[in-house]
């Protein structure tokens, strides 16, 4: 059996993938008709959170059941096109970086943020707060992707880990950083944030193309 294992969290205080029960126990206990499942591979995890707890509520550990793989296959085939999707680019890291959300069925650009400087990461970390507080602004019920693990894992933590310097030069991204941190802090959302998968699918709609 694999040592690590992952937790899928379909509805909760918070959705998403975490890579440790106590995390996980934090987003379901006492929250009535929570939906949980643990899985023994991210990959597995990934499929998972992209399909439906209902198809997953009564298979064994996915880690041991091979035919538990392949019927996640078959549900996974293409992502949800109505959809928001988010991502970030840098030129240099650090460097000038810019984020946006995309509607993912037609390429409408919903919002667009640049800095002066700062890193990739941050730039995922704020492009994914900035589409779940819209969604839930506008009351728009449609999930949210992003192709960054680590932009998911700060916001299940509530708290940007870049350890980018604060200097005169930062100071308007580190301001955005703390009003994000604030907001996933002070708001709870239903929010749906899904991994892009970007090797059968190819680059999140709202890429930069400048790989």
């Amino acid at each position: 059996m694999a040592k690590n294992k992952y937790y899928v969290v379909w509805t909760g205080r918070q959705t998403g993938i975490f890579d440790n029960w106590p995390t996980c126990q934090e987003q379901i206990k006492g929250f009535n008709g929570a939906k949980f499942k643990g899985f023994a591979t991210l990959a597995e995890a990934q499929r998972a959170f992209n399909g439906r707890y209902e198809d997953y509520a009564n298979q064994g550990n996915a880690a041991s059941r091979k035919s538990a793989g392949s019927t996640v296959k078959k549900a996974v085939g293409s992502p949800i096109h109505q959809s928001l999707a988010v991502d970030a680019a840098c030129s240099g890291n650090p460097g000038v970086m810019e984020y946006r959300g995309v509607y993912t069925k037609t390429g409408e650009i919903w919002f667009h943020k640049k800095f002066p400087l700062g890193t990739n990461n941050i730039g995922e970390f704020l492009a994914l707060v900035h589409g779940i507080a819209l969604l839930e602004q506008k009351k728009i019920n449609i999930p949210l992707y992003t192709d960054s693990r680590i932009a998911m894992t700060w916001v299940n933590k509530k708290k940007c880990g870049s350890k980018l310097e604060e200097t005169a030069a930062t100071a308007d991204l580190f301001k955005m950083v703390r009003r994000a941190e604030d907001w996933l802090k002070t708001n709870k959302h239903s929010v749906k944030i899904l991994k892009w998968d970007t090797k059968n699918w190819g680059e999140i709609p709202a890429d930069f193309g400048r790989k």
